[in-house]
């Protein structure tokens, strides 16, 4: 029987309200891997993540069955309110509404020939420009 395997992988991009620099190197760090928690517990996998004090960039590895709309409302709803709780700024911290992603999609299906070696019937590259509203 053939074996599927999907891997995407997609860089978010999210912007804080206003465009605000509010991202301070003094809780950046802290903030990355708060946020890099968030994307675990979601059973996702983070690549990387870096960003300006104004907007936050995430590599991230995605499961097909996850929706990217939901995760991201996910990070940005629990980043906000970790920020907000540790009162990391003055003020009420809050992301813009809307996030960029850019997708890069690998798809391989295996399937086994006679011989036991395994041969690639396709591989696809997706890049497109989302936004999440």
């Amino acid at each position: 029987m053939a074996d599927t395997f999907s891997q995407i992988y997609i860089q978010a991009v999210f912007a804080v309200s206003g465009r605000d620099s509010l991202i301070k190197p003094d809780f950046k760090e802290e903030l990355y891997k708060y946020i890099a928690g968030i994307v675990r517990n979601q059973h996702q996998k983070l690549i990387a993540i870096n960003g300006m004090p104004d907007h936050v960039h995430i590599l991230i590895g995605l499961k097909p069955a996850m929706a990217l709309a939901d995760l991201v409302r996910e990070i940005k709803a629990d980043s906000t309110n970790f920020i907000n709780r540790k009162k990391l700024v003055h003020g009420r911290f809050s992301w813009q509404d809307t996030a960029h992603s850019l997708m890069d999609i690998h798809s391989w299906i295996e399937s086994s020939a006679t011989s036991g070696t395994k041969r690639t019937i396709t591989s696809n590259r997706l890049r497109a420009n989302t936004c999440l509203c």
